[in-house]
C-alpha cells in the first residue's frame, strides 16, 4: 500500500488579509517553508508597494519566489510554474511543508492544474490587429473575438485590449478557439494532497486595513523606492512601473498629479483589486474559508487545529 501524498497548503485571500502572516505561524508551526504566488513579489527591488515581508517579519522561516526577476524580464504563469515545481521537488527532499500565499489566481491555477500549449507570441500578427483596432474603433478587436470564439468574447471585457490581442491571436495561430485549446493539454500537479484556506475578512475592516497599510507604506518610503527604481532602471516604462501605487507615485515624480490625489487612488484601485481578487477565489473549488485576518492570533489557532486534522471540508466552530 503506498504512502499517501504530502499535504501542500494554499492560504488564498484579497490583498491586505493577513495571508503572509498566517503562512509564517503555520511554518513555525508545522515545519514549513513559504512559496510566494504572487506576480509582482517576483521583481527585485519592488518592495514596499508589494507588500513583501520584510526578513524580519520573516522570522527565519525561508521564503521561495521573493526577488527572482529583473525589472526588464518578463513574469509569466508558465515561468511562474516552472519555477514553482523545482521548488516543490526540493522542499519535498526535505520533507518541508509548502505553503503557498496566493496573490496571483491565474498563477496558482496554472501550478495546479497545468497549463494549455499555447502558440508563441506573434509581434508581426499583434502589429496589424493593433492598425486595424486604430482604423476601425476600439470595439473592433471584441466583435472580430466574438466571430472567432464566443465563449472567450463573453469572459473578456470589451476594453482589455491587451487580453482581446492575445485571445485573437491564439484563435489565429492554432486555427481553433482560444477556449478549446485551454481545454487541452493540461498537466495537473500531482503528487501533493492540496489544501485551499481562503481568508475572506469583512469588507468594510478590509477596506479599512487596505487605507492603513497604504499610509503605512508611504511612510515607509514607498515614493523614495520609487525613485531609486526610476534611477536606476533603463526604461520607466517597464512592466513593475505599472503596479498598483508604483504608476501613480512615478506620477507624482513626474509632476502630474499630487501626493495626495496619488495617495487616493492607490486606495481605490487597491480596493478594486481586493474586490477581483475575491471575485476570482470565489470561484476556485475546494477551499474552505474562515472569516478574519491572517494575523489575529485566535484564527491562526483555529486554522491550525483544522489543518492538524487533515483540512476536513468544514473548519472548526
Amino acid at each position: 500500500m503506498s504512502a499517501p501524498p504530502p499535504p501542500l497548503l494554499a492560504i488564498l485571500g484579497p490583498t491586505a488579509s493577513g495571508k503572509s502572516a498566517l503562512a509564517i505561524y503555520l511554518a513555525r508551526q508545522l515545519n514549513g517553508e513559504v512559496v510566494i504566488c504572487d506576480s509582482t513579489q517576483l521583481y527585485r527591488g519592488f518592495d514596499i508597494g508589494t507588500g513583501k515581508p520584510v526578513p524580519a517579519e520573516r522570522q527565519g522561516i525561508p521564503h521561495h519566489l521573493l526577488d527572482v526577476l529583473d525589472p526588464s524580464e518578463e513574469a509569466t504563469a508558465g515561468g511562474y510554474r516552472e519555477m514553482a515545481l523545482a521548488v516543490l521537488d526540493d522542499l519535498r527532499l526535505c520533507n518541508k511543508l509548502p505553503i503557498l500565499t496566493v496573490g496571483t489566481g491565474l498563477y496558482m491555477r496554472a501550478l495546479f492544474d497545468g497549463l494549455a500549449d499555447l502558440p508563441q507570441r506573434s509581434e508581426n500578427l499583434r502589429v496589424r490587429l493593433r492598425a486595424s483596432t486604430a482604423k476601425r474603433g476600439d470595439a473592433y478587436l471584441h466583435r472580430l473575438l466574438k466571430r472567432l470564439d464566443p465563449q472567450s468574447a463573453q469572459r473578456i471585457a470589451p476594453g482589455d485590449t491587451q487580453k482581446l490581442i492575445r485571445a485573437v491571436e491564439v484563435c489565429v495561430l492554432a486555427r481553433r478557439p482560444l477556449t478549446e485549446v485551454h481545454n487541452q493539454g493540461r498537466t495537473p500537479l500531482t503528487g501533493w494532497h492540496i489544501i485551499k484556506i481562503g481568508l475572506q475578512p469583512h469588507r468594510d475592516q478590509l477596506y479599512s486595513r487596505i487605507h492603513a497599510r497604504i499610509d503605512a507604506m508611504l511612510a515607509a518610503g514607498w515614493q523614495a523606492e520609487v525613485s531609486r527604481l526610476l534611477a536606476a532602471s533603463r526604461s520607466d516604462t517597464a512592466k513593475p512601473f505599472d503596479f498598483l501605487g508604483y504608476k501613480e507615485l512615478r506620477a507624482v515624480l513626474r509632476n502630474e498629479i499630487s501626493t495626495n490625489a496619488a495617495r487616493q487612488a492607490i486606495q481605490q484601485s487597491t480596493r478594486r483589486y481586493a474586490k477581483r481578487q475575491q471575485t476570482w477565489f470565489r470561484r476556485e473549488s475546494n477551499v474552505t474559508w474562515f472569516p478574519g485576518f491572517g494575523d489575529n492570533p485566535q484564527l491562526q489557532i483555529q486554522i491550525l487545529q483544522w489543518v492538524k486534522r487533515g483540512g476536513s471540508s468544514d473548519p472548526l466552530p
